[in-house]
């Protein structure tokens, strides 16, 4: 895709072959949609052919990072396998797609973040997050599996104990216990968020680029053999997109109640 074709992402070149790539979807907290979710998967082909970008930094736009995909949409999807499993290939480009880019990616998590957005938060390469983001996993909320990212990730990151604390319960994690948990790279107040990540994107940009580029491929082989168990996560949750328990808990998030799921009666 070319920079223009890009409904829910904005562009900004910065000095040094820095891209500033922003999540415009602020009414909706930038929960992805469709469109969007094929945008975060896709954007990383656009920047890798791009000779001017030698680091990216993306953020979102108004108090929101990227709340996860939009659970309008998701109903949809609900007992119908063909869309399920596009969304199962969209959940694996944008990880994959994010670690076979060479070119270094920071993200600047300055507000909520949950499913596809945390997915891109944290596959980034240097995550940094303001002080009172919150973040989640919240997949077993609403009766699938946590796919997206998390269990290959988290117990690389945090470790396994912490994983799975946060994975099963699904609780919400502010920014300075991301950070103290090893979850994310660094934490800083929310006004000095977006300097930070963009003066260590220049600092990083104004290095030898091959050598940057060949240290991250070599570091992101770590994630590759974890690879299988992105697969299969991303396949259990598909398979629960089938089952009551995700028609219960999507239809509880939306109406704003608490649900009560089938297998728990």
């Amino acid at each position: 895709m070319r920079y223009e074709e890009f409904q829910f992402l904005k562009f900004d070149r910065r000095p040094n072959g820095v891209l500033l790539v922003t999540i415009n979807r602020p009414e909706k907290l930038n929960a992805a949609n469709n469109v969007l979710h094929h945008e975060l998967a896709e954007v990383w082909l656009t920047v890798k052919t791009d000779p001017e970008v030698r680091v990216i930094v993306i953020t979102g736009a108004g108090r929101a990072f990227c709340v996860g995909g939009d659970l309008n949409d998701e109903v949809e999807k609900l007992g119908n396998i063909d869309p399920v499993i596009e969304m199962g290939e969209l959940a694996l480009r944008i990880v994959y797609n994010m670690l076979h880019l060479d070119k270094p990616i920071i993200s600047a998590i300055n507000g909520p973040a949950a499913g596809a957005g945390l997915a891109v938060a944290l596959t980034a390469d240097i995550s940094i997050i303001a002080e009172d983001a919150r973040i989640t996993d919240a997949h077993v909320n609403i009766g699938v599996a946590s796919g997206d990212h998390a269990v290959m990730h988290w117990p690389l990151y945090c470790g396994l104990p912490k994983a799975k604390l946060y994975l099963l319960t699904a609780d919400l994690l502010d920014g300075r216990e991301a950070e103290r948990i090893g979850l994310v790279s660094m934490c800083k107040p929310l006004s000095e968020l977006m300097d930070t990540a963009m003066d260590l994107a220049d600092r990083i940009a104004r290095k030898p680029q091959r050598a940057v580029q060949w240290t991250k491929r070599c570091l992101n082989h770590w994630l590759r053999q974890a690879a299988p168990i992105l697969d299969l996560s991303v396949a259990y949750e598909g398979l629960n997109f089938m089952e009551p328990d995700a028609k219960e808990g999507l239809e509880a998030f939306l109406q704003k109640r608490q649900p009560n799921f089938p297998s728990t009666r």
